[in-house]
């Protein structure tokens, strides 16, 4: 278990916060299109991308053009990872409960 921990946190050191969306989507495509990973799989691919590309869109929405900083595109994930992750716990609790 060191060992995982170890290499996860290294890996999440060489990708920064933009590796929290290999733990995001696969959850929401799981919602999304079902359990059967011979579309899991191919949907995650193509929703991580688009998640991705449409967080990058935030980002430079947020930054006026003449501003010489640039909000990192991993605090949007990051934002949008905590909320998902709440609504999941949530819907659990739900689910547990009845």
């Amino acid at each position: 278990m060191v060992i995982g921990a170890l290499l996860a946190g290294a890996a999440v050191s060489i990708s920064g916060l933009i590796g929290f969306i290999g733990l995001m989507v696969p959850h929401l495509a799981r919602l999304l299109v079902g359990p059967d990973h011979r579309v899991l799989l191919p949907a995650s691919v193509f929703l991580g991308a688009t998640f991705l590309v449409l967080c990058d869109g935030v980002t430079r929405f947020l930054t006026s053009p003449t501003s010489p900083s640039e909000v990192p595109v991993g605090v949007i994930t990051a934002v949008t990872g905590v909320v998902f992750f709440l609504f999941l716990l949530r819907r659990k609790k739900r689910v547990d409960a009845l």
